[in-house]
């Protein structure tokens, strides 16, 4: 059978090579950020990835224009925003600071954090398989870590602060999706981080060069073309195929970190990782499993799907 055809006909191989591609975009965003450096302040870098991101998105808001919300709606994109701002911010600090593998590897944390969130705030069942993989996350979190055996930089204080930034963002666009259109709420992300970031980018401005801004182009462009793959995938293909592919991601960034910013290979990194993205698969496939019993209106209309950043 060629190729295509069993790719038409195969849902879940789809979601595999869509994943596979958000994983190496993600790392290729990194990168990015990695190789610029600390030379642009953070919110400032952050501050114009957003802004060219609302660049890319034109289109969409031209189409669903005028938009019509309740205050209570409007309420909600507000505070994504500025929680996801500062989240965004925090994330551009730690990149600049700490090898692209321990990020990656902290930020697989996140949707830990959206099950705790989940359950605190959106009325979600904490059963106890899902607190067993809660703890094996953050497990898995000290052992990259290590507090006690290594000193724990801001870098890493700066992108541990960030994961449950991103996880409270990720429970507000969830929140959001009941009456919202996901392109609308993408589209609304980035104009709202735009506006959130600009004071500070403004007070800590330093022009930038023509060379700085193309890489801030390229980071908006891997971000959102990421977030589309990642979609696809979760559309594609159930949670508990996708979410293990994300550590694909932890080994990209490894290769990246050692063949192009010489960083050594840290193995507490990768067992550390490993141990959280084994947890946030068990607790997705939780997920899919409870999804599956009466009473989760929630679920059944299809809108919880797991967590990214955008």
């Amino acid at each position: 059978m060629p190729i295509p055809a069993a790719l038409q006909s195969n849902r879940t191989l789809q979601g595999v090579l869509w994943m596979i591609l958000a994983t190496l975009l993600f790392v290729a965003m990194t990168s990015v950020i990695r190789y610029l450096g600390s030379n642009i302040p953070s919110i400032q870098a952050a501050f114009i990835r957003y802004l060219f991101a609302v660049i890319m998105t034109i289109p969409v808001i031209i189409r669903y224009w005028p938009f019509k919300m309740s205050l209570r709606t409007a309420q909600l994109y507000s505070a994504r925003a500025i929680v996801h701002a500062v989240g965004v911010m925090l994330w551009f600090y730690a990149m600049a600071r700490i090898p692209v593998a321990e990020v990656t590897a902290i930020g697989y944390a996140s949707p830990i954090f959206v099950a705790i969130g989940a359950a605190l705030f959106l009325g979600e069942k904490m059963r106890a398989r899902r607190i067993m993989g809660i703890v094996f996350g953050f497990i898995g979190t000290l052992v990259i870590l290590r507090p006690g055996f290594q000193d724990i930089n801001l870098g890493q204080l700066a992108q541990l602060s960030a994961t449950p930034l991103f996880a409270i963002s990720f429970i507000l666009a969830k929140k959001l999706t009941e009456t919202e259109r996901s392109v609308v709420i993408v589209s609304f992300l980035s104009i709202g981080c735009t506006l959130a970031l600009l004071p500070g980018a403004i007070y800590q401005w330093q022009t930038p060069s023509i060379e700085e801004l193309f890489w801030l182009f390229l980071t908006a462009f891997f971000a959102t073309v990421g977030h589309y793959a990642m979609t696809r995938a979760i559309e594609a293909a159930p949670l508990t195929v996708t979410q293990p592919l994300g550590f694909l991601q932890l080994i990209w960034a490894i290769i990246v970190g050692y063949v192009l910013f010489g960083e050594e290979v840290d193995h507490f990194v990768l067992l550390g990782g490993a141990i959280v993205v084994a947890s946030t698969t068990y607790i997705s496939h939780r997920e899919l499993k409870s999804s599956k019993a009466p009473g989760d209106e929630f679920v059944k209309k299809g809108k919880f799907q797991g967590g990214t950043h955008e």
